[in-house]
């Protein structure tokens, strides 16, 4: 699924650094900034 801009993202769930589960619903109200970037080491 593609987003445009100004689309609410939808709710998504990652496991953080401390082995729990981080949700995007766990932000609700509140802004958030996702950056995303390529692994180490790959093309991209």
């Amino acid at each position: 699924m593609l987003l445009k801009q100004g689309d609410k993202a939808p709710n998504f769930s990652l496991p953080d650094a401390d082995g729990g589960t981080v949700s995007l619903e766990d932000f609700k109200n509140q802004k958030v900034v996702l950056w995303f970037f390529p692994k180490a080491s790959t093309p991209g």
